[in-house]
């Protein structure tokens, strides 16, 4: 629904205002909030959709050129933005119950797309086939009540086969002039640069990690991720700075038992089948309060790069004929239970990416700039985080029935920042009409023809 954007809500705008600080100029701070309020409110989470829709006070319209110039090319800084988004959710997690920071990455799809930065053609695991797509690396922490992202990323495209692919084509024994040895010069350092420049994903992790543990707001905070993330520097940073970890680990993973090494799911098939009763019945409280019965199997074993580590095994039912879950963590002394209960906070990291993506439009943004990407996907960060803040107001119909009484849901989050937006369009409509203006006439200024 096309809903006229009059002003920023209340909440958005105390949400945004310790935010103010980060950038430089008033009216490039108003821009920013606008964008926001647009992300959270707009059916169309573009610049355009959301300029559209803006209704700018009697005399202080701008372009829309100007708008972009703002939010995307302004001298504010996103490091900056980010640092500060830290530091501001940091007490919401003081007190409030176990806090786990998850590691993770997601893609944004833009299957109509080859001009927007990041966005390349391969093959997506995900739906089994080829896609064009961005990776987008992310870090959240959660607590029994929430989630919040804490820091966003776009993984350079790695163009480093096609790039020598050329070379190798364009290549020559015997160059004639020294232009042509200044171009072919400058195509082999720009190889050269791509190459340093690249970062896998794991990298990137490690130097969000190295971030966060620098500014040391989330001092009791673990960490819990899957195997694809998990790397030898990641965890030796992480145990560095006094934390312990959580890890899936796949199936293929080697372990040294009774003095081989073994795959880890052959030593989970002899223990099913030779000793089934090494496995422990266990209730464990998960994140979200749930309580869920495993039985388990735990061992202090010896890994290859990552030396002793304990390794949990966990099967769901109790005649252990689902596949075993293999979880691995630095905290020897931990139990099973206190393993997997840790586990279970890793998957908030995906219920933030599935509302940042339906909600706060991860996917939404056309833009080809590199800094423009990445603001946006800050700013997308922001406004998830902004959407928790407001208060529950909605409809008991619009409850979900898997909802208690005391839980909040987004959709009633989102239904007080809608009514918020409707309430400044009926304002605006009453003083117009004290004000003596036609019906045409207003329909112009919300509406413009």
């Amino acid at each position: 629904m096309h809903c006229p954007l009059v002003g920023i809500g209340a909440t958005v705008q105390g949400f945004l205002a310790d935010y103010r600080e980060v950038f430089c100029r008033q009216a490039g701070f108003e821009h920013v909030s606008r964008y926001i309020n647009g992300l959270l409110l707009s059916p169309n989470k573009t610049l355009q959709g959301i300029y559209a829709q803006i209704v700018w006070p009697t005399g202080t319209q701008v372009s829309r050129r100007a708008m972009h110039e703002a939010v995307f090319e302004s001298g504010w800084r996103r490091e900056d933005l980010m640092v500060r988004h830290r530091e501001l959710i940091a007490p919401r997690y003081h007190g409030r119950g176990r806090t786990v920071i998850s590691l993770d990455w997601t893609y944004a799809y833009h299957p109509y797309s080859r001009k927007i930065y990041g966005a390349k053609a391969a093959y997506d695991y995900v739906h089994g086939g080829w896609s064009r797509y961005q990776t987008v690396v992310t870090a959240a922490i959660t607590n029994p009540h929430r989630v919040d992202g804490l820091a966003v990323d776009v993984q350079q495209p790695n163009y480093q086969k096609e790039e020598l692919a050329y070379l190798a084509m364009t290549q020559r024994e015997h160059y004639e002039q020294l232009d042509q040895v200044r171009e072919r010069l400058l195509e082999l350092l720009h190889y050269h640069l791509h190459q340093q420049s690249y970062q896998k994903r794991t990298e990137m992790v490690v130097e969000i990690v190295r971030t966060i543990e620098a500014e040391g707001h989330y001092t009791h905070a673990d960490y819990a991720f899957d195997q694809g993330v998990l790397t030898r520097p990641l965890t030796a940073l992480i145990e560095a700075n006094g934390k312990h970890w959580v890890s899936e680990i796949e199936r293929t993973r080697l372990i040294m038992w009774d003095h081989h090494w073994q795959q880890v799911q052959q030593v989970a098939e002899q223990l099913r089948t030779n000793h089934p009763e090494s496995f422990r019945h266990k209730i464990v409280r998960c994140r979200n309060g749930e309580r869920r019965e495993i039985w388990t199997f735990s061992k202090v074993v010896r890994l290859k790069k990552y030396g002793r580590k304990r390794l949990v095994m966990v099967h769901e039912t109790e005649d252990l004929s689902d596949a075993p879950r293999f979880l691995l963590t630095d905290a020897l002394h931990w139990d099973a239970a206190r393993t997997f209960s840790t586990w279970t906070f890793r998957w908030p990291i995906e219920t933030f990416h599935e509302f940042a993506k339906q909600l706060t439009g991860f996917e939404d943004a056309q833009l080809r700039n590199e800094e423009a990407v990445k603001r946006h996907f800050c700013l997308s960060c922001v406004a998830q985080s902004a959407l928790q803040q407001a208060s529950c107001c909605g409809q008991k119909s619009e409850r979900f029935e898997f909802a208690d009484d005391t839980q909040q849901t987004i959709g009633q989050r989102l239904y007080t920042l809608a009514r918020e937006a409707f309430t400044q369009v009926v304002q605006l409509i009453r003083q117009l009409t004290n004000q003596g203006q036609s019906v045409d006439l207003i329909m112009e200024v919300l509406m413009p023809s």
